[in-house]
């Protein structure tokens, strides 16, 4: 038996036992605290009353909701995101929001590179994972995916579980997708915090605006995916000319 075969061999092990031990673990701790958890995350000003309750900890509690968030990926992120802001002022929230999301997604790409495909297939669509892996793995994997990033609608969450299937660096990985973010993590702050300071023009001109791309988005999102990978695979498809004559009769 190769390298190559011992290795794909522990990878279907650790995700046969690891999948079932992470659904189990999720399933029971969030049936023991479904109370206390959809109180917590139902709206922003929950969030802000549970985690000021913990005084000069507070910076650190909301990091952890912030991984707990992008982890348990039902948590919808821009609740957490509004409350930073709200919270910790547009600065504060910021940065303690854009950490947070940084050790959760790499605590993502690295369970999924860990556990392989078995497992991430197990969360999400087969065909789904596929094509952007396939985008991920393209010559113009940087671009690509960071559009799928930055475009709202787009779930984020299986993003990273799939870079950590490809053969994409963990820094660079890291880097786009937080550039990626970035403009929806500072709306979602500054709308935590305008609130905050009951400047609610700007709070509800942002929450509009967010309201409408999101839409935009997630109504188009088939064709802005089916753009972004014939895009991305641009340069490989004109170099392999038998590849695309086959794409093309199937």
């Amino acid at each position: 038996m190769t390298d190559s075969d011992n290795s794909r061999e522990r990878s279907g092990i650790l995700a046969a036992i690891g999948f079932p031990l992470l659904i189990v673990g999720i399933l029971v701790l969030v049936y023991a605290f479904r109370q206390e958890i959809w109180n917590i995350f139902s709206t922003p000003e929950n969030v802000r009353e549970w985690v000021s309750g913990w005084g000069i900890t507070a910076p650190l509690i909301f990091i952890g909701a912030q991984i707990l968030q992008v982890l348990v990926f039902i948590i919808p992120g821009e609740t957490v995101q509004v409350a930073g802001g709200y919270l910790f002022g547009f600065l504060g929230g910021l940065g303690l929001t854009t950490l947070g999301i940084a050790i959760g997604s790499a605590v993502n790409f690295h369970l999924a590179r860990a556990l392989g495909t078995p497992f991430v297939t197990r969360f999400f669509n087969k065909d789904q994972v596929h094509k952007i892996e396939r985008i991920a793995a393209s010559p113009r994997a940087q671009i690509g995916f960071f559009l799928l990033f930055v475009i709202p609608g787009i779930p984020k969450d299986i993003l990273c579980y799939v870079a950590g299937l490809s053969p994409m660096r963990f820094f660079f990985f890291l880097g786009v997708s937080m550039v990626g973010r970035l403009a929806g993590i500072i709306g979602s702050t500054l709308m935590g915090s305008a609130a905050a300071g009951q400047k609610w023009t700007i709070a509800i001109v942002i929450l509009a605006v967010s309201v409408v791309l999101f839409a935009v988005g997630f109504i188009y999102r088939a064709r802005i995916e089916k753009w972004v990978e014939r895009y991305a695979g641009e340069t490989e498809e004109s170099d392999d000319p038998d590849r695309e004559r086959e794409e093309r009769s199937e």
